[in-house]
């Protein structure tokens, strides 16, 4: 079926607004979506999956882009759609723009190059190769420039895996168990899941298989008092208060209200009644005092750079520098000091972040255990075999999508001393 000859500009417009940068990607295309009603379904993903497109290989596209004629806005378009549906769907192309097309999508990209190959802005490329060494450093690029497979987590109060795949076979959607996570499955493809029963009845969430490990690293027990510390949207919330099997006390600390106000219905989905999102002010806010010395567990998914979730925020890696980096570093080390303050001896605090940055990462750990002699770091080697999750780590959690095939993840289990 081809698509509609206005599917161009309408494609051409919705790169416009994303690539100003002004917020995230999938805020501004849902706000086009919305001034635009008359989009159908089928028109909206392909003009999203084309937006995406673009932002993956911005650099590459850009640079083709610059031969040909016409306004290059609308080359940049008709070469995002080609790469997502192919030539032969797309309605009014002229002769020339078809001619074009086909000459360009025939060159091998790998004649380009470093810059051009990798779609990565040079800050990032050069701190990945230090890290990762050239070669790992590329393989990683090459699949953070790559699509997201979809994963979800089976909330455990409702249903079972087996249980939820099966109605997934049943409405036609393959899926297969995910390698790590005991709860999760990987759909195959990208369905409407808002609309299955199972997703209004909240037997599932959608949460990377990277994401749902993090909530069996924390280890939480029934009847725990645990905190979630930077709760956003409650993706992590909702694993974690089904792991303490709706006992105990889970607070949901965030500084955004309106993160929080996404967290409620998912929440009332879940069926969970041991959630309690709290809104504060900052890191130290008097919420946050009062139970200094009291919780058995805080996860502490850091504000962070997000670079290791680039296959999904492709944009991340465009509205960013190297001096946002310092400032979430300090950002960091402050609010792990003061989540830290909560946990009493014998309890654990997970420090966590989607960053493949060691500024981000290790470096917070080391310096945080530099000044807080009394804790100390659990190895993740151990924490792996604790809660029976088929990974070989050493100190700590680090999966990487050309690896693990989850996004980008870090983690350190702090334990604080008995004394």
């Amino acid at each position: 079926m081809r698509l509609p000859p206005a599917i161009i500009a309408s494609t051409e417009e919705a790169l416009r607004e994303v690539l100003r940068f002004t917020a995230a990607a999938d805020m501004v295309l849902s706000r086009y979506f919305r001034e635009h009603p008359r989009l159908g379904g089928r028109e909206r993903g392909v003009i999203a999956d084309a937006v995406y497109a673009l932002l993956r290989k911005r650099s590459l596209y850009t640079h083709l882009a610059e031969s040909g004629s016409g306004p290059q806005m609308r080359r940049i378009a008709i070469l995002s759609l080609a790469n997502v549906v192919g030539v032969e769907s797309i309605a009014g192309l002229s002769e020339h723009e078809v001619a074009w097309l086909t000459e360009v999508m025939a060159i091998d990209v790998h004649s380009f190059s470093v810059p051009l190959r990798t779609n990565m802005p040079d800050w990032i490329l050069k701190r990945l190769v230090a890290q990762f060494g050239k070669d790992e450093a590329f393989q990683l690029v090459d699949a953070l420039n790559e699509s997201a497979p979809l994963d979800l987590r089976v909330n455990t109060t409702k249903s079972t895996r087996e249980d939820v795949q099966a109605e997934l076979t049943t409405a036609g959607i393959a899926s297969e168990p995910t390698p790590y996570s005991p709860l999760g499955l990987r759909i195959l493809k990208k369905p409407a899941l808002q609309n299955m029963p199972l997703f209004k009845e909240g037997w599932v969430e959608v949460q990377d298989e990277g994401s749902q490990l993090l909530a069996h690293i924390v280890g939480a027990k029934r009847g725990d008092m645990v905190a979630d510390f930077c709760a956003g949207a409650g993706g992590k919330t909702l694993a974690l208060g089904a792991w303490m099997r709706n006992t105990g006390r889970l607070y949901a600390f965030d500084v955004v209200e309106k993160r929080l106000a996404k967290l409620k219905p998912r929440l009332a989905r879940s069926g969970l009644s041991n959630v309690h999102p709290a809104l504060i002010a900052h890191e130290n806010d008097a919420k946050i005092k009062r139970l200094s010395g009291k919780l058995d567990r805080v996860l502490i998914d850091a504000p962070c750079s997000g670079l290791g979730t680039l296959r999904r925020n492709p944009d991340m890696k465009w509205r960013q520098s190297e001096d946002d980096i310092q400032q979430l570093s300090e950002k960091q080390a402050s609010i792990l000091a003061s989540a830290a303050r909560l946990v009493k001896p014998g309890g654990r605090v997970v420090y966590a972040t989607c960053s493949l940055l060691e500024e981000e990462n290790e470096a917070i750990v080391v310096n945080f255990l530099s000044t807080h002699d009394d804790f100390f770091l659990r190895p993740m080697s151990e924490v792996m075999a604790e809660q029976k999750i088929p990974l070989v780590m050493d100190d700590y959690l680090r999966l990487l999508p050309n690896q693990s095939h989850t996004d980008g993840f870090f983690a350190a289990v702090l334990e604080r001393k008995v004394s």
